[in-house]
Protein backbone atom coordinates (compact mmCIF):
# COMPACT_ATOMS: atom_id res chain seq x y z
CA UNK A 1 0.00 0.00 0.00
CA UNK A 2 1.29 3.46 -0.90
CA UNK A 3 2.43 5.97 1.70
CA UNK A 4 0.24 9.00 2.44
CA UNK A 5 0.99 12.43 3.84
CA UNK A 6 -1.89 12.68 6.34
CA UNK A 7 -2.78 9.09 7.22
CA UNK A 8 -0.92 5.99 8.36
CA UNK A 9 -1.91 2.45 7.38
CA UNK A 10 -0.96 -0.92 8.85
CA UNK A 11 -2.33 -4.25 7.65
CA UNK A 12 -2.01 -7.10 10.16
CA UNK A 13 -3.78 -10.46 9.92
CA UNK A 14 -6.47 -9.09 7.61
CA UNK A 15 -7.22 -5.99 9.72
CA UNK A 16 -6.27 -2.60 8.26
CA UNK A 17 -5.56 0.07 10.88
CA UNK A 18 -6.00 3.59 9.48
CA UNK A 19 -4.67 6.43 11.64
CA UNK A 20 -5.41 10.07 10.85
CA UNK A 21 -1.92 11.53 11.29
CA UNK A 22 -2.24 15.27 12.02
CA UNK A 23 -1.69 15.18 15.77
CA UNK A 24 -0.51 18.80 15.92
CA UNK A 25 -3.88 19.83 14.42
CA UNK A 26 -5.84 17.38 16.61
CA UNK A 27 -6.24 15.30 13.41
CA UNK A 28 -8.59 17.87 11.86
CA UNK A 29 -9.95 16.91 8.46
CA UNK A 30 -8.67 18.91 5.52
CA UNK A 31 -9.02 18.33 1.79
CA UNK A 32 -5.92 16.13 1.72
CA UNK A 33 -7.18 13.85 4.49
CA UNK A 34 -10.52 13.37 2.73
CA UNK A 35 -8.81 12.69 -0.60
CA UNK A 36 -6.40 10.18 0.94
CA UNK A 37 -9.20 8.44 2.83
CA UNK A 38 -10.95 8.03 -0.51
CA UNK A 39 -7.82 6.42 -1.97
CA UNK A 40 -7.53 4.02 0.97
CA UNK A 41 -11.19 3.08 0.57
CA UNK A 42 -10.51 2.10 -3.04
CA UNK A 43 -7.85 -0.27 -1.67
CA UNK A 44 -10.25 -1.62 0.95
CA UNK A 45 -12.87 -2.34 -1.69
CA UNK A 46 -10.44 -4.06 -4.07
CA UNK A 47 -7.89 -5.82 -1.84
CA UNK A 48 -9.05 -9.31 -0.76
CA UNK A 49 -6.37 -9.41 1.95
CA UNK A 50 -8.26 -6.69 3.85
CA UNK A 51 -11.05 -8.31 5.88
CA UNK A 52 -11.92 -5.48 8.28
CA UNK A 53 -10.89 -1.91 9.09
CA UNK A 54 -10.26 0.28 12.15
CA UNK A 55 -10.14 4.07 11.83
CA UNK A 56 -8.55 6.08 14.65
CA UNK A 57 -6.63 9.30 15.31
CA UNK A 58 -2.98 9.85 16.13
CA UNK A 59 -2.15 10.62 19.76
CA UNK A 60 -4.13 10.58 23.01
CA UNK A 61 -6.20 13.76 22.59
CA UNK A 62 -8.28 13.42 19.45
CA UNK A 63 -9.91 11.02 17.03
CA UNK A 64 -10.69 13.91 14.70
CA UNK A 65 -11.43 17.26 16.34
CA UNK A 66 -13.36 18.66 13.38
CA UNK A 67 -12.65 20.08 9.96
CA UNK A 68 -9.78 22.42 9.13
CA UNK A 69 -11.70 25.70 9.43
CA UNK A 70 -8.91 27.64 7.72
CA UNK A 71 -10.02 26.06 4.43
CA UNK A 72 -13.54 27.51 4.82
CA UNK A 73 -12.61 31.18 4.82
CA UNK A 74 -13.86 33.09 1.78
CA UNK A 75 -15.66 30.05 0.37
CA UNK A 76 -18.57 30.69 -2.00
CA UNK A 77 -21.92 28.89 -1.86
CA UNK A 78 -20.98 26.68 -4.80
CA UNK A 79 -17.60 25.88 -3.29
CA UNK A 80 -19.36 24.98 -0.04
CA UNK A 81 -21.67 22.60 -1.86
CA UNK A 82 -18.73 20.99 -3.66
CA UNK A 83 -16.86 20.52 -0.36
CA UNK A 84 -19.90 18.94 1.27
CA UNK A 85 -20.52 16.68 -1.73
CA UNK A 86 -16.95 15.39 -1.61
CA UNK A 87 -17.32 14.60 2.09
CA UNK A 88 -20.64 12.86 1.49
CA UNK A 89 -19.17 10.75 -1.29
CA UNK A 90 -16.26 9.56 0.86
CA UNK A 91 -18.31 8.96 4.01
CA UNK A 92 -21.00 7.14 2.00
CA UNK A 93 -18.20 4.93 0.69
CA UNK A 94 -17.27 4.07 4.28
CA UNK A 95 -20.88 3.36 5.19
CA UNK A 96 -21.52 1.10 2.19
CA UNK A 97 -18.28 -0.86 2.41
CA UNK A 98 -18.99 -4.57 2.37
CA UNK A 99 -16.17 -5.02 4.87
CA UNK A 100 -16.80 -3.99 8.51
CA UNK A 101 -15.30 -0.64 9.54
CA UNK A 102 -14.99 0.30 13.21
CA UNK A 103 -14.25 3.78 14.54
CA UNK A 104 -11.85 3.63 17.49
CA UNK A 105 -12.69 7.00 19.01
CA UNK A 106 -9.75 8.17 21.12
CA UNK A 107 -10.56 11.64 22.43
CA UNK A 108 -12.35 14.45 20.61
CA UNK A 109 -14.74 13.50 17.80
CA UNK A 110 -16.21 16.86 16.88
CA UNK A 111 -17.79 18.18 13.71
CA UNK A 112 -16.37 16.23 10.79
CA UNK A 113 -14.78 13.84 13.28
CA UNK A 114 -18.15 12.93 14.75
CA UNK A 115 -19.48 12.56 11.21
CA UNK A 116 -16.57 10.27 10.29
CA UNK A 117 -17.24 8.09 13.34
CA UNK A 118 -20.97 7.92 12.54
CA UNK A 119 -20.23 6.81 8.97
CA UNK A 120 -18.44 3.74 10.34
CA UNK A 121 -20.48 0.61 11.03
CA UNK A 122 -19.54 0.42 14.72
CA UNK A 123 -18.12 2.97 17.17
CA UNK A 124 -16.05 2.03 20.21
CA UNK A 125 -14.91 4.92 22.39
CA UNK A 126 -12.19 5.45 24.96
CA UNK A 127 -13.19 6.84 28.35
CA UNK A 128 -11.92 10.30 27.42
CA UNK A 129 -13.86 10.53 24.15
CA UNK A 130 -16.04 13.57 23.48
CA UNK A 131 -18.65 13.88 20.75
CA UNK A 132 -20.42 16.84 19.22
CA UNK A 133 -21.55 18.76 16.17
CA UNK A 134 -20.67 22.38 17.05
CA UNK A 135 -21.10 23.78 13.53
CA UNK A 136 -23.93 26.18 14.50
CA UNK A 137 -21.38 28.06 16.62
CA UNK A 138 -19.69 28.95 13.32
CA UNK A 139 -22.92 29.83 11.56
CA UNK A 140 -23.12 26.64 9.48
CA UNK A 141 -24.54 23.12 9.79
CA UNK A 142 -22.84 19.72 9.54
CA UNK A 143 -21.92 19.09 5.92
CA UNK A 144 -20.69 15.49 5.83
CA UNK A 145 -23.93 13.70 6.71
CA UNK A 146 -24.09 14.61 10.40
CA UNK A 147 -27.72 15.78 10.47
CA UNK A 148 -28.87 12.51 8.92
CA UNK A 149 -26.68 9.94 10.65
CA UNK A 150 -27.06 11.44 14.11
CA UNK A 151 -30.84 11.36 13.70
CA UNK A 152 -30.68 7.74 12.55
CA UNK A 153 -28.53 6.73 15.51
CA UNK A 154 -30.11 8.60 18.44
CA UNK A 155 -33.51 9.79 17.24
CA UNK A 156 -34.93 13.11 16.09
CA UNK A 157 -35.49 14.84 19.43
CA UNK A 158 -32.04 14.38 20.94
CA UNK A 159 -30.35 14.89 17.58
CA UNK A 160 -32.07 18.25 17.16
CA UNK A 161 -31.01 19.26 20.65
CA UNK A 162 -27.34 18.43 20.08
CA UNK A 163 -27.28 19.88 16.56
CA UNK A 164 -28.95 23.16 17.56
CA UNK A 165 -27.05 23.74 20.81
CA UNK A 166 -23.70 22.55 19.53
CA UNK A 167 -23.13 20.88 22.89
CA UNK A 168 -20.41 18.28 23.46
CA UNK A 169 -21.20 15.02 25.25
CA UNK A 170 -18.88 12.54 26.93
CA UNK A 171 -18.43 8.87 26.10
CA UNK A 172 -20.81 7.64 28.81
CA UNK A 173 -23.61 9.85 27.53
CA UNK A 174 -22.85 8.85 23.93
CA UNK A 175 -23.16 5.19 24.85
CA UNK A 176 -26.44 5.81 26.69
CA UNK A 177 -27.86 7.56 23.62
CA UNK A 178 -26.70 4.79 21.26
CA UNK A 179 -24.15 6.96 19.50
CA UNK A 180 -21.39 4.50 20.45
CA UNK A 181 -21.53 0.74 20.92
CA UNK A 182 -19.14 0.47 23.84
CA UNK A 183 -16.80 2.50 26.07
CA UNK A 184 -13.47 1.02 27.18
CA UNK A 185 -10.25 2.14 28.82
CA UNK A 186 -7.95 3.99 26.45
CA UNK A 187 -5.24 1.33 26.64
CA UNK A 188 -7.77 -1.33 25.59
CA UNK A 189 -9.33 0.59 22.69
CA UNK A 190 -7.51 -0.81 19.66
CA UNK A 191 -7.36 -4.37 21.05
CA UNK A 192 -11.12 -4.24 21.73
CA UNK A 193 -11.76 -3.13 18.16
CA UNK A 194 -9.50 -5.86 16.80
CA UNK A 195 -11.26 -8.51 18.89
CA UNK A 196 -14.66 -7.42 17.58
CA UNK A 197 -13.41 -7.43 13.99
CA UNK A 198 -11.91 -10.89 14.44
CA UNK A 199 -15.28 -12.14 15.65
CA UNK A 200 -17.10 -10.53 12.70
CA UNK A 201 -14.59 -11.59 10.06
CA UNK A 202 -14.75 -15.21 11.24
CA UNK A 203 -18.27 -15.27 9.78
CA UNK A 204 -19.13 -15.66 6.09
CA UNK A 205 -17.79 -12.55 4.31
CA UNK A 206 -20.55 -12.42 1.71
CA UNK A 207 -23.22 -12.66 4.42
CA UNK A 208 -21.59 -9.83 6.41
CA UNK A 209 -21.64 -7.61 3.32
CA UNK A 210 -25.32 -8.37 2.75
CA UNK A 211 -26.15 -7.56 6.39
CA UNK A 212 -24.59 -4.12 5.89
CA UNK A 213 -26.45 -3.55 2.63
CA UNK A 214 -29.78 -4.71 4.10
CA UNK A 215 -29.54 -2.52 7.20
CA UNK A 216 -28.68 0.62 5.26
CA UNK A 217 -31.45 -0.07 2.75
CA UNK A 218 -33.84 0.97 5.54
CA UNK A 219 -32.50 4.52 5.31
CA UNK A 220 -32.25 4.87 1.53
CA UNK A 221 -34.96 6.83 -0.23
CA UNK A 222 -37.08 4.82 -2.67
CA UNK A 223 -35.73 1.45 -1.47
CA UNK A 224 -37.82 -1.09 0.44
CA UNK A 225 -35.59 -2.62 3.11
CA UNK A 226 -37.77 -5.72 3.45
CA UNK A 227 -37.60 -6.42 -0.29
CA UNK A 228 -33.85 -5.88 -0.16
CA UNK A 229 -33.55 -8.40 2.65
CA UNK A 230 -35.57 -10.99 0.72
CA UNK A 231 -33.41 -10.54 -2.37
CA UNK A 232 -30.12 -10.71 -0.48
CA UNK A 233 -31.25 -13.68 1.61
CA UNK A 234 -31.82 -15.54 -1.65
CA UNK A 235 -28.37 -14.61 -2.90
CA UNK A 236 -26.80 -15.89 0.32
CA UNK A 237 -28.59 -19.22 -0.02
CA UNK A 238 -26.89 -19.72 -3.39
CA UNK A 239 -23.35 -19.35 -1.99
CA UNK A 240 -20.75 -21.98 -1.16
CA UNK A 241 -20.42 -20.41 2.28
CA UNK A 242 -24.06 -21.18 3.04
CA UNK A 243 -23.53 -24.82 2.05
CA UNK A 244 -20.44 -24.95 4.27
CA UNK A 245 -22.16 -23.20 7.18
CA UNK A 246 -25.15 -25.54 7.20
CA UNK A 247 -22.94 -28.61 6.79
CA UNK A 248 -20.73 -27.49 9.68
CA UNK A 249 -23.78 -26.91 11.87
CA UNK A 250 -25.18 -30.37 11.17
CA UNK A 251 -21.78 -31.99 11.62
CA UNK A 252 -21.16 -30.05 14.88
CA UNK A 253 -17.90 -28.49 13.70
CA UNK A 254 -16.62 -24.98 13.08
CA UNK A 255 -17.35 -23.68 9.59
CA UNK A 256 -14.49 -22.82 7.24
CA UNK A 257 -15.78 -20.01 5.05
CA UNK A 258 -14.08 -19.34 1.72
CA UNK A 259 -15.93 -16.14 0.89
CA UNK A 260 -17.68 -17.69 -2.11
Amino acid sequence: MKEFSTILTELTEGILLITINREDKLNALNKTVVTELNEVLDEIYSNPEIKGVIITGKGPKAFVAGADISEFKGMSEEQGKALARKGHDVFDKIEMSGKPIIAAVNGFALGGGCELAMACHIRIASENAKFGQPEVKLGIIPGYGGTQRMTQLIGKGKALELLMTGETIDATCAEKLGLVNDVVQTVELIDTCKAMLQKITSMAPFAIAQVIQSVYAHFKSGIDGFDTEIDLFGKCVATEDFAEGTAAFLEKRKAKFAGK
